[in-house]
């Protein structure tokens, strides 16, 4: 699973990561430590992420950080949503580790 796998990996690319138990969590963790990037997991059964992606992009203080949504494959529905929320990229799971460097790059520069 990309969403177990991925702290190891920004951390082998010498990235600061910083996780979070909650979805409610990630505006006021977001406004307080200015991430270069965010990167969440679409699927959840406790917070509704397409929202808090469209919360974070309302804020003001957070609106400039790019999102890089992902959901396994075939949740195209639930990865539109999440560009439609204000995601910088929404990707599938298999894509996720392959194509990590690349995809931070392409973030950083939207």
């Amino acid at each position: 699973m990309p969403g177990s796998q991925l702290p190891s990996r920004l951390h082998d690319l010498h990235y600061r990561i910083e996780t979070l138990s909650g979805a409610d969590q990630l505006v006021p963790t977001a406004r307080s430590t200015g991430p270069m990037v965010v990167f969440t997991d679409l699927h959840s059964y406790r917070a509704d992420i397409c929202a808090v992606i469209k919360q974070l992009k309302l804020d003001a203080a957070t609106a400039h950080i790019p999102v890089i949504a992902f959901a396994t494959e075939g949740a195209t529905q639930l990865q539109a949503a999440a560009q439609q929320a204000g995601a910088t990229l929404a990707v599938n799971d298999a894509a996720l580790l392959t194509h990590l460097e690349q995809l931070i790059e392409q973030a950083l520069q939207v």
